[in-house]
């Protein structure tokens, strides 16, 4: 996600947009990602919206998967960003089919991460269309999240089973805000 006004150490500052946003774009690009693909993300404001931007610009199928419902959601994930994240989460919400886990799966367990559960219904999803087919796009600096079920959570998920991984390290993107 965009670094909240509040971060302490800068992992993705708003100024990086423009080089995450292409650098995404370029990965599309050089994998003929195109019309009749599926793109699946989540909708958190930074890499998921940016990868969500791009889909869309080259005609994928979007899908947006959360975790739990979208009011909380939008407070946990977009709204700290600001009201211009919040609009491009809309407006890519109106061109994607939507997914809410505790909707679609059910509610959590116990001892469950929704974040987690997340990750694995979107690689389960993207693997049901082919593992072969699977293209695996993070944005990430390397180092673990703030929490459970993050970009590397996936990534590892991603290496246990199948598909290539593309990973943009943002500390090769804009190494001095490391």
């Amino acid at each position: 996600m965009i670094d909240s006004p509040s971060r302490k150490k800068p992992r993705f500052p708003a100024d990086k947009e423009p080089i995450a946003a292409k650098a995404i774009g370029d990965v599309l690009d050089r994998i003929a990602a195109g019309p009749g693909d599926l793109a699946i993300c989540g909708g958190a404001c930074g890499g998921d919206l940016l990868f969500a931007e791009a889909a869309l610009a080259r005609k994928l199928n979007l899908a947006i998967y959360l975790p739990f419902d979208e009011e909380r959601f939008l407070a946990e994930s977009v709204n700290f960003a600001g009201a211009e994240w919040r609009k491009r989460y809309f407006a890519a919400k109106s061109r994607a089919s939507m997914h809410i886990a505790t909707e679609e799966l059910g509610p959590l367990k116990d001892d469950e991460s929704p974040f987690e559960r997340n990750n694995q219904w979107m690689l389960q999803v993207a693997e049901g269309h082919g593992a072969g087919k699977v293209d695996f796009i993070c944005l990430w600096n390397g180092v673990g999240g703030d929490g459970p079920g993050g970009t590397q959570h996936l990534m590892q998920e991603v290496q246990n089973k199948s598909g290539r991984i593309h990973w943009l390290d943002t500390r090769q993107l804009w190494p001095e805000a490391e």
